[in-house]
């Protein structure tokens, strides 16, 4: 990374901005930094549809190198994975798309315009402390505009310090080395700096060659081998920093954090292994850039105010110098400027209304030819209401979204545009979605619960989807989704016997996904196409979880997670294309398998612990056309951890030894990107 020294600094000079000043306050809440064991954030309102959460020694106990990694374990959720260690990862929850999962970072969204995808690779679980999936949304009106706007939704919340009495510093580290020419080391530092502010940083660095070997296999429909052989995948290395800085205070009835985070990386482009060529040369250079801040503050006793900010810089450069397809560096900037107010006024001690009012800014600067620098400024304002009666909890909310464009043409080329893509000037986008949460207690005595939730969202057309050199379409319109879900849960603790504790939850669900926007051919060749809103997605599926927690001994404890999740995901977009041979009407959609799930067995035994974790994706197809050469084998991984904590001088060790796929099955998550066979993983943690 030559290029990156200069980045490097002044990424480093920023993140010094934000982490070292002291704020002096004093407040009521100064004991909340001598906690010893963990903090409990409550709510009035426990959470009307319940979501899945991996938290504390469970998520550090998963064979997870990254956010995506972890995410796997949840069910409802496909990820796109394009391997090794560098591969881009996005997360798809209930079959609709990308694009319509909202990820937070510390409770503000993080964004991008230019292509609606967060590549959730790039974000380490060594300063996470929790991780959040919702379906619909999350089940608190006390929040941004921007809460209410995804289809579903990923929290990631990182560490808030915790200090032991009398003490003032927690440094923790990690060195990791194994499979790929893995080296990757990180150092956590947290620092009391007065009895309510701490401050906290966070360094890693990231450096793999991405060298595996893999299987390339070919089979024609007649069932005829036309190739069988073993490689080595290429061109997949990395090498990354990243690095997060932040302070977090408590004053009078109120909290608040400011945090900045840097990531730079170069990483090769593996590709695709098709045409028996094994090895690509594309390149890839991001620089992330964002520093963001919230304050909470209850004012009286029935009001309570929550203001979040945030300023983004995103920069990636791409670089294809095989001329023999097509030269192409293109680099890209975005940015963006984010401020939200939510407003929760306590009505009853049961009932709550809240108010919420989003602006942001969107830019995005472009090397393309005729590009047309977009300019979007989004107003987002929400209403929710929240209430229990007796067994009843709800809640109701109603989104308004206000969406304003501009674009500045400046051509630099004779050859005219594609019709319809780039001509005319945006339209304004005005809309308005709602949402309704419900769940209910049958028995007071019995620890059972119903719950019910319909939302209408959509997801604005990207940058990319509206404004891409010859294949952009101005005239895109939203793509709407409806949920419809009902399900049930069962939980219960138990004080004495084998079993602690136990739990159970299913959820049917229905959504549709309409004006979905896909690319088609367009003109007179193959090699010209265009955004278009021509599909129609129908998704039917039940989510299956259940936890058991037990007691064998006074050193020894076991749990285990299961997830199952059933989908039948049907592309409805052309009556007419209704061949069962090779037509796409009805069949399942591309990448989403009937069945899929996973199961974590966790063991502890005094300082040592065993970690067992298998993951299951079923049949699929890469394809709409539902057809033989289409489809795609079911794949699935099994993978252990073995750890041992101990003492040495003043300072906490933990030594972890991960095998990975330890059946070494070759298999694919994205059609001819080949994913690591087995593979292994060391672990040093020292905490001081």
């Amino acid at each position: 990374m030559n290029y990156s020294f200069s980045i490097f600094y002044e990424g480093l000079f920023l993140l010094l901005l934000v982490f070292p000043v002291p704020v002096f306050s004093q407040g009521k809440l100064d004991s909340i930094q001598y906690l010893k064991t963990v903090e409990v954030i409550a709510n009035r309102y426990k959470e009307t549809i319940p979501s899945q959460k991996l938290s504390g020694e469970e998520l550090k106990s998963l064979n997870s190198f990254s956010v995506a990694d972890a995410i796997r374990y949840f069910s409802g959720v496909q990820i796109k994975d394009y391997g090794g260690i560098g591969g881009l990862k996005t997360v798809d929850i209930r079959s609709m798309g990308t694009n319509h999962m909202g990820v937070f970072y510390d409770g503000i969204q993080l964004g991008n315009a230019q292509n609606g995808q967060i590549d959730l690779g790039k974000f380490s679980l060594d300063n996470i402390e929790e991780i959040s999936l919702y379906n619909g949304q999350k089940s608190d009106v006390f929040q941004s505009a921007k809460d209410f706007g995804s289809a579903g939704t990923i929290y990631l919340r990182t560490r808030r310090p915790l200090f032991q009495e009398g003490k003032k510093t927690n440094i923790i580290s990690f060195l990791r080395t194994g499979s790929f020419g893995l080296i990757n080391p990180s150092v956590l530092w947290e620092q009391q700096l007065t009895r309510n502010i701490s401050s906290s940083f966070n360094a890693e660095y990231t450096y793999a060659t991405g060298k595996y070997k893999f299987r390339y296999r070919k089979v024609y429909q007649d069932g005829t081998v036309a190739w069988d052989t073993t490689a080595v995948r290429r061109n997949g290395d990395v090498e990354a920093v990243r690095l997060e800085g932040g302070l977090n205070g408590y004053n009078d009835d109120g909290k608040w954090h400011a945090k900045a985070y840097f990531y730079d990386s170069e990483r090769g482009i593996p590709g695709a292994i098709v045409n028996n060529i094994w090895k690509r040369s594309q390149r890839q250079w991001d620089r992330n850039f964002f520093a963001q801040g919230s304050f909470q503050q209850q004012i009286t006793n029935h009001y309570e105010l929550l203001v979040n900010a945030k300023y983004a810089n995103d920069y990636m450069r791409y670089l294809n110098p095989d001329t023999t397809l097509m030269y192409i560096d293109n680099s890209f900037i975005q940015q963006e400027l984010y401020i939200s107010a939510a407003n929760r006024y306590k009505i009853l001690p049961v009932w709550d209304i809240a108010l919420s009012l989003d602006y942001q800014y969107n830019l995005l600067d472009a090397t393309l030819r005729d590009f047309v620098y977009p300019k979007r400024n989004t107003v987002l304002a929400a209403l929710a209401t929240a209430f229990e009666w007796r067994r009843l909890k709800g809640q109701v909310s109603l989104l308004g979204t206000f969406v304003f464009e501009n674009v500045t043409r400046i051509s630099h080329g004779d050859e005219e545009l594609l019709p319809g893509t780039q001509t005319g000037t945006p339209k304004d986008k005005m809309e308005y979605t709602p949402a309704a949460f419900f769940s209910y207690k049958p028995f007071e005595n019995l620890p059972l619960n119903l719950r019910a939730f319909y939302k209408r969202i959509f997801r604005m057309p990207t940058f990319n989807d509206l404004y891409y050199t010859d294949v952009g379409n101005i005239s895109l319109k939203p793509e709407y989704t409806s949920q419809y879900n009902i399900g049930f849960q069962y939980e219960k603790q138990i004080e004495k016997g084998l079993f602690s504790s136990f739990l159970i939850k299913t959820d049917a669900y229905y959504n549709e996904v309409t004006d979905k926007i896909i690319a088609v051919p367009k003109g007179n060749g193959q090699y010209r196409w265009m955004m278009m809103n021509l599909g129609y997605v129908e998704i039917r599926g039940v989510d299956f979880s259940g936890q058991m927690t037990m007691r064998l001994s006074q050193d020894m404890q076991f749990s285990a997670n299961l997830n199952y999740t059933f989908q039948k995901a049907q592309d409805f977009s052309d009556p007419e294309d209704d061949d069962p041979y090779a037509g796409t009407y009805s069949g399942q959609i591309a990448y989403i398998p009937w069945h899929s799930g996973s199961a974590v067995i966790r063991a502890n035994y005094k300082t040592w612990d065993f970690n067992y974790s298998f993951i299951y994706v079923g049949e699929r197809y890469h394809n709409s056309s539902n057809i033989r050469a289409n489809h795609e084998q079911p794949w699935y991984t099994h993978d252990l951890t073995l750890g041992k904590s101990f003492d040495f001088k003043k300072m906490k060790l933990k030594l972890s030894t991960e095998v990975n796929n330890v059946l070494n099955q070759y298999y694919d998550v994205v059609l001819n990107y080949p994913m690591p066979g087995r593979n292994y993983k060391v672990i040093l943690k020292m905490e001081i």
